[in-house]
């Protein structure tokens, strides 16, 4: 698995690409998050588009990096979810938790300002 960083104005997109599961897949979503957190930056965008697979980890480094990133007083909305993820994150009920978006254009409008 790979996250793959760029920034649109304020707002960080984060574009993840594998299966996100338990062990280093999972640690490096939250490593990234992390880093960026401590260069000051607080709004962010996950791309889940190349995530064919998430386990029970990669649900609760998302959930992690959330609280995190909410803590720092910002914002993680996630957008292109597949069917598959859509689905857990309603089993879960975490689809009432996080922002989800389809279009990236949908995604940035929702901060409002941070595009200045």
């Amino acid at each position: 698995m790979a996250v793959s960083e760029r920034t649109i104005g304020a707002i960080t997109m984060l574009a993840v690409d594998g299966k996100l599961v338990l062990g280093a897949s999972a640690e490096e979503l939250r490593d990234k998050v992390l880093s960026c957190l401590q260069q000051g930056q607080q709004q962010f965008v996950v791309d889940l588009a190349k995530v064919p697979y998430m386990d029970s980890s990669g649900l609760g480094e998302l959930v992690q990096a959330y609280a995190s990133v909410t803590k720092k007083g910002g914002a993680l909305k996630l957008m292109h979810l597949t069917t598959k993820l859509r689905d857990l994150l309603v089993i879960t009920k975490l689809a009432t938790v996080f922002d989800c978006f389809d279009t990236e254009e949908a995604a940035l409008a929702s901060f409002e300002g941070a595009l200045g």
